[in-house]
């Protein structure tokens, strides 16, 4: 007899092949068949109709402070996710001396707007050195199981201290330093390395992060330590406003250290053909023998716009000022008072010409959709603010405030700042497609109060698999890009697969009522902090580590000693 078997589903097995019916039988913590399993389980579960797969491995998130207090780490655990990777883009919170801990809390406030207050309530700090951090999330309960990378600002804040935040350049000693935390990181278990070069990463004050302009020695130096180990990966975002120049040093970072390595792939409006440029060098490299690859998003890196989060297009207006931190009822009654609404109409900005970005965010009425429920991640430019406007001869200002009204001042509104610049997901499909990029940069933990993308596993499925009319992907495909691929990235080969003797991860998914609902702000962090969620309908069961953990998103239980996730030391040899 067997701990559990899953029966009659319709089994995507993670390795990208067709699918097939059968059943799933585990033992302990492990798979031990695939196919037409005859004895019986201690438990069963029937998946007639339903799809079977493994559990999504999630490799960009930014948990590393909502790890040490919430084992549930949600929203991904909403959305199938039952591996995390955290201590993405050089941020995170290890290694740090106690005289910088709230200089961390405010570099990672303004880099991944997760709240300070929040952090500063929420961790302990029961630890310095890298190795003392991974020991207090691994004395955590977990959910589902995490793997940790030694983020570069971090690290040289520890050994520069305010040299680093100066972003002046580190000396011989200062690399050497480095790199010994690095590979006693690595050796500690650490799954890799990762750093920041782009300017739209700066801290609560607008700073950018200490790594923005590290140089050649400092980075070929960590990456050359990285490759004595043998072990770990690269991970990081950059610009390439300087094509040549800046992928050079990249992809010096990757043949020296003899590592993966994976960076960032998104398209920006101001230079909308630089991801093309990255993917063929990416290519060349990979002809070259160097193992380098892009993460992308598989839609668009979208801002939420609305009354009950940050941002809203009359934000900066001076008759919104008394508003901007009423309780949403007051918000709605002002916002519909006749006079009140004059007001704000009437009202001109003389936008800062160093704000663009805020500019663009706030005023760009062609790139702002409402979201809907379910959300509609690839709008149709005729359903934006700009042309709804246009269609009933209005100004687009007076649009977009009914919109923010609806729903008692719930409504949210969506801004596809990356990846959008055609009014179509089609460069996000070449991406995707391309034979060296992976599916990542849902930057779940983080953008608390703009962005919820840890839904992205949700939304793949859906819309490539299911619903975009015309351009779709295959479903084992796009199951094999969340599951087997992303664990083989970062050396985690015991999961991503039904096989035997692997990892027993498995998802139970009615796919023809798998959605992603419209995203909701809770106040569930520490100190009362506010964050974006977003749930989904159609998971239906979630195992982790051969026992049901989670049906309907939702934990099966909440005795922490139950829990059956574990902090990943390591590289994981597959069966």
């Amino acid at each position: 007899m067997h701990d559990l078997v899953i029966r009659n589903g319709l089994i995507y097995d993670g390795s990208g092949g067709a699918p097939f019916e059968g059943d799933v039988a585990i033992d302990g913590d492990r798979i031990s068949a695939v196919g037409k399993v005859s004895a019986a389980g201690r438990e069963e579960i029937d998946a007639k109709g339903r799809l079977v797969t493994p559990g999504f491995v999630d490799i960009h998130t930014h948990f590393d402070g909502q790890v040490t207090w919430d084992p549930f780490l949600t929203p991904s655990t909403f959305h199938g996710v039952t591996t995390v990777v955290m201590g993405n883009c050089g941020v995170g919170f290890a290694p740090c001396a106690p005289e910088r801990h709230a200089w961390l809390i405010q570099l990672m406030e303004g880099v991944e707007d997760i709240p300070g207050t929040a952090l500063a309530e929420g961790i302990k700090w029961n630890w310095e050195s890298f190795p003392e951090y991974m020991t207090a999330v691994e004395q955590s309960p977990l959910a589902i199981d995490v793997g940790l990378q030694i983020p570069h600002g971090a690290l040289r804040a520890y050994v520069m201290g305010e040299r680093a935040a100066q972003l002046e350049p580190a000396n011989p000693q200062d690399v050497e330093r480095m790199s010994a935390l690095v590979v006693e990181a690595i050796e500690a278990g650490a799954l890799g390395f990762t750093t920041s070069r782009t300017e739209k990463h700066r801290d609560r004050a607008g700073h950018h992060t200490p790594t923005f302009k590290a140089e050649q020695d400092e980075l070929w130096g960590i990456a050359k330590a990285l490759g004595g180990t043998g072990r770990g990966v690269i991970q990081l975002i950059a610009d390439f406003w300087d094509f040549d120049a800046e992928f050079g040093l990249i992809r010096g970072m990757a043949e020296t250290s003899g590592r993966p390595l994976s960076l960032t792939i998104e398209q920006d409006d101001r230079h909308p053909d630089i991801w093309t440029n990255v993917l063929a060098g990416i290519s060349q490299a990979q002809a070259d023998g160097i193992n380098m690859r892009g993460q992308v998003p598989p839609r668009p890196t979208g801002v939420i716009q609305g009354l009950t989060v940050t941002l809203n297009p009359f934000l900066v207006h001076a008759a919104f000022k008394p508003l901007r931190n009423a309780p949403l009822e007051e918000k709605v009654r002002a916002l519909r008072d006749p006079a009140v609404r004059e007001k704000l109409l009437a009202e001109r900005i003389e936008w800062d010409a160093q704000n663009k970005l805020g500019h663009f965010l706030l005023s760009a009425f062609h790139k702002m959709f409402p979201l809907g429920d379910p959300p509609d991640y690839e709008p149709h430019p005729d359903n934006s603010v700009a042309a709804r406007a246009a269609r009933e001869g209005r100004r687009p200002e007076e649009v977009v405030l009914d919109l923010l009204l609806e729903k008692d001042g719930k409504n949210l509104l969506y801004f596809p700042i990356m990846n959008y610049t055609n009014g179509n997901l089609d460069d996000v499909r070449s991406m995707m497609t391309h034979p060296h990029t992976l599916f990542g940069l849902s930057d779940a933990g983080a953008h608390c109060g703009a962005l919820c993308n840890a839904s992205f596993p949700t939304s793949t499925l859906t819309h490539w698999a299911r619903d975009r009319k015309q351009g779709g992907l295959d479903l084992a495909w796009l199951i094999h890009g969340l599951t087997r691929k992303t664990a083989e990235q970062v050396g985690l080969n015991d999961r991503g697969l039904l096989r035997p003797g692997l990892i027993a991860d498995v998802n139970v998914i009615d796919f023809d009522r798998l959605q992603a609902r419209m995203p909701e702000v809770v106040n569930d962090l520490p100190a009362d902090g506010r964050r974006l969620i977003q749930k989904a309908e159609g998971y239906e069961v979630t195992v982790k580590s051969g026992a049901v953990a989670f049906r309907n998103g939702e934990p099966v239980t909440r005795e922490l000693g139950a829990l059956k996730g574990r902090l990943l030391r390591g590289a994981r040899a597959g069966a």
